[in-house]
């Protein structure tokens, strides 16, 4: 029997709380924790496969690493701030998903080194893949699509300059 937004057992004992009422019938505040343990945990998952093949593309060229930081640091906003923190806390990677986030872009340097990059990985992918020219052109034509968003979407972070010496005081 249902009183007063409680579950009952027979014995009148309160087993859960009734959270919402649908077509499904009843959803119990302990349906709804577990969904949202279930939903931290494939966050928290994607997240770490997020950093995995980020780490990779440090030492792979042609793989992104700051996008994959990024799509972590998304991750773990969902479901684990201490690991959001630990992405954004990271020495080289941290201060560029913050600026992502910021909306400040890329440093002119990482644009050009990750065109490059890419380029090359693209070149390298076009060889081996010279027999399938269909999936190589494919190849291409993605290269010119990522290109051309990192280098009209992505806006180019300016970094101040400070001059080295100081103006003499008259």
């Amino acid at each position: 029997m249902r009183t007063s937004g409680h579950v009952e057992a027979a014995h009148g004992r309160r087993v859960a709380t009734v959270v919402a009422m649908d077509s499904t019938g009843p959803q119990l505040a302990t349906d709804v924790a577990q969904r949202g343990r279930v939903a931290r945990a494939c966050w928290s998952a994607a997240g770490f496969g997020a950093v995995a093949i980020g780490a990779v593309g440090v030492v792979v060229p042609g793989l992104p690493t700051t996008g994959f930081f990024v799509l972590a640091a998304w991750c773990f906003s969902r479901s684990s701030p201490r690991f959001e923190q630990w992405v954004l806390d990271l020495p080289r990677i941290g201060p560029l998903v913050r600026d992502h986030r910021a909306g400040l872009g890329m440093p002119a340097r990482a644009k050009v080194t990750a065109i490059a990059m890419m380029w090359s990985a693209i070149a390298l992918s076009t060889w081996l893949l010279r027999d399938r020219w269909w999936i190589a052109a494919g190849v291409i034509a993605l290269g010119v699509i990522g290109t051309a968003y990192l280098g009209w979407r992505v806006p180019t972070k300016r970094v101040a300059t400070v001059p080295a010496d100081p103006p003499p005081l008259v």
